[in-house]
C-alpha cells in the first residue's frame, strides 16, 4: 500500500520536473526557520498545481518560462528553463514561448530570456548550428509577384540551387541543407509548393503539369536559370517534370525519394488517404506518416525532430494536402524519362516504405546517365541522414559542368 503523504508526493512531482540534485539540495538546505515554508511549497504547487490533470507537464513548464519571464524571476526562469531542456522538451516550443514573450513581455525580458537559454544550451551540448544574419548568410524571405504566389526563402552567393519539398513539409524541411549549401559557395532558393507552408492554395485538386509550372514560373522569376533543382518525394516528382518539359532551366537534377508512377495498388491507397483526411483533417495520417517518413530506430533517438516535422504537417492546410496528393497520385512521368537529357542524381532510402528503392531504380534506368545512390533512411532522408543526403548534392553540384 502507497503510504506516502502529500508532501511526498509533491516531492515526487518536483523530482520529475526539476530533477534529483535541485530538488535533494533545496531539502536538505532547510532550517527551523524555513521548512515550514517549503513543506508548504512542495505539497501545495509541486502537488495541487503540477499535479492537475487538464494540462501535460511541457504545457505546464512552457507557461512557467512565460510567467517568470514576464515578472522577471530570472532565478527562477534559468532553474525551470535548465530542466526543461534537460526534459528533451523540444527547442522550437522553448523558442515560440519566448518569442510570445517578446510581444506580451517586451524586447528587453526577451532578450535576457534567449541570453539565458542560449547560455544552457551551450553549457549542455544543445546550441543549434549558428544563423549569422550578416549580408549574403541571412535568409531573406519573400513571396513571387506572379500568381499563384509563392512563399521564397533566399540564402548564400554562387550557383544557384533550388529546393522543393515533399508532400506535407514546407521550406524548413531544408533548413540545414540550405545552410550547408550556402556556406559551400550556393545561392539557394527554397520555396513553399502550393497549398503549403505560406504559399497560396487554390482551390480544388491540382496536377503535376501545374506544380512543375509553378517551379518553372518560379525559376524564371529569380532569374538564375539554370539551376541545380533537388526535389524530394513530390518534389522529386516536380524535378522529372522540370527535366522533360523545361530542360533549359535546369543544370542537373537531384531526385531524392520519389516515383515517376504509381501501380494501381498505390493509387487506391491515395485515394483512401484522401478521404480519410476530407473525412478526419490531417490528424488522422500524422502518425502514419511519421512511420513511414522516419526508420523506428530515428523515431527513438530523434523525437525531436520528428516531432517538429509533425507539427509542419499538422499546421497544414488539410484543403491543399489534399490538392497536391491528388496531383502526387497521379504523377507519370515514366514513360518520357528516356527523353531527359538533364544530368540526373537519384537518391533512394535502404529503408525507404513510401518510394521503396525499386521506384528509385526505374526512374535512374530510364534517364541517360543517372547516377544512383542508396543512403541508410527511410523516406525523408535529409532528416534522417542530413550528412549523407548534403555530401551527396555537393558531390553531384560539383561534378556538373
Amino acid at each position: 500500500m502507497d503510504r506516502s503523504d502529500d508532501f511526498e508526493r509533491g516531492v515526487r512531482n518536483r523530482r520529475a520536473v526539476l530533477g534529483d540534485e535541485w530538488v535533494d539540495q533545496s531539502l536538505a538546505g532547510t532550517t527551523q526557520f524555513n521548512a515550514d515554508f517549503q513543506d508548504l511549497v512542495t505539497r501545495h504547487a509541486w502537488l495541487d498545481i503540477w499535479g492537475r490533470p487538464g494540462l501535460d507537464v511541457t504545457t505546464r513548464r512552457l507557461l512557467v518560462l512565460g510567467m517568470t519571464m514576464a515578472a522577471a524571476r530570472w532565478e527562477e526562469f534559468e532553474l525551470h528553463c535548465k530542466a526543461t531542456v534537460r526534459a528533451g522538451v523540444p527547442l522550437e516550443k522553448i523558442r515560440e514561448t519566448l518569442m510570445q514573450g517578446a510581444i506580451y513581455c517586451g524586447v528587453p525580458a526577451a532578450n535576457t530570456a534567449f541570453k539565458i537559454t542560449t547560455k544552457i544550451l551551450r553549457d549542455e551540448g544543445r546550441l543549434p548550428p549558428p544563423a549569422p544574419l550578416t549580408p549574403g548568410a541571412r535568409v531573406a524571405t519573400h513571396h513571387t509577384f506572379s500568381a499563384q504566389q509563392l512563399r521564397v526563402a533566399l540564402q548564400g552567393q554562387g550557383a544557384p540551387v533550388v529546393l522543393a519539398h515533399a508532400l506535407g513539409a514546407d521550406l524548413h524541411l531544408w533548413d540545414e541543407l540550405a545552410a550547408t549549401l550556402a556556406a559551400a559557395g550556393h545561392e539557394v532558393l527554397r520555396y513553399d509548393q502550393r497549398g503549403h507552408g505560406g504559399s497560396a492554395a487554390p482551390a480544388g485538386p491540382c496536377s503535376m503539369d501545374e506544380l512543375t509550372g509553378d517551379a518553372a514560373r518560379l525559376i524564371r522569376e529569380w532569374g538564375r536559370g539554370p539551376v541545380l533543382f533537388v526535389g524530394i518525394s513530390m518534389g522529386g516528382m516536380v524535378a522529372q517534370g522540370l527535366a522533360v518539359q523545361h530542360p533549359e532551366l535546369l543544370r542537373g537534377a537531384v531526385i531524392a525519394h520519389s516515383s515517376a508512377r504509381y501501380p494501381e495498388e498505390a493509387r487506391a491507397a491515395w485515394a483512401q488517404r484522401i478521404a480519410l483526411i476530407e473525412r478526419e483533417g490531417l490528424a488522422a495520417i500524422a502518425e502514419a506518416t511519421m512511420e513511414r517518413w522516419f526508420t523506428p530506430a530515428f523515431r527513438a533517438v530523434r523525437p525531436e525532430v520528428v516531432e517538429r516535422t509533425r507539427q509542419t504537417l499538422l499546421r497544414g492546410d488539410p484543403a491543399g494536402y489534399v490538392a497536391c496528393a491528388q496531383a502526387v497520385a497521379s504523377v507519370d512521368w515514366l514513360d518520357r524519362l528516356a527523353e531527359v537529357k538533364t544530368p540526373a542524381l537519384v537518391i533512394a532510402g535502404a529503408h525507404d516504405a513510401g518510394a521503396p528503392s525499386a521506384m528509385s531504380e526505374a526512374i535512374a534506368s530510364r534517364i541517360a546517365g543517372a547516377k544512383l545512390l542508396t543512403i541508410a533512411s527511410a523516406h525523408i532522408g535529409v532528416l534522417e541522414q542530413p550528412q549523407a543526403f548534403a555530401q551527396a548534392v555537393r558531390e553531384f553540384s560539383d561534378s556538373l559542368p
